[in-house]
């Protein structure tokens, strides 16, 4: 099982491993604050991050729920039923809306 394991995360590694939208979210604040140092850049980092959380955090928690359901129903458990839930997740966030 644990080689099983280490061969799915060498296939992701290989294959490239999308951005998850909080990868995407930060790239974009990160060159929004560009120029800004010190305590600026950290109250800027904090509140560029934080906003917008609220709004999809609904839809998150019911594809995650769907998600773990679908996870649950293949029997997945372990690394792989999280490697399902992390691509499921991923894929209901890129899905047009």
């Amino acid at each position: 099982m644990k080689r099983f394991a280490i061969l799915l995360a060498c296939a992701a590694v290989a294959f490239g491993a999308q951005a998850t939208p909080q990868q995407d979210k930060m790239k974009s604040c990160n060159a929004e604050a560009k120029g800004k140092k010190g305590d600026e850049r950290k109250a800027f980092m904090k509140e560029c991050l934080s906003a917008g959380a609220a709004a999809s955090a609904p839809m998150a928690d019911a594809a995650g729920a769907a998600c773990e359901k679908s996870a649950a129903d293949m029997k997945l458990h372990g690394a792989a039923a999280k490697s399902h839930v992390k691509k499921c997740m991923a894929d209901a966030a890129a899905a047009p809306k």
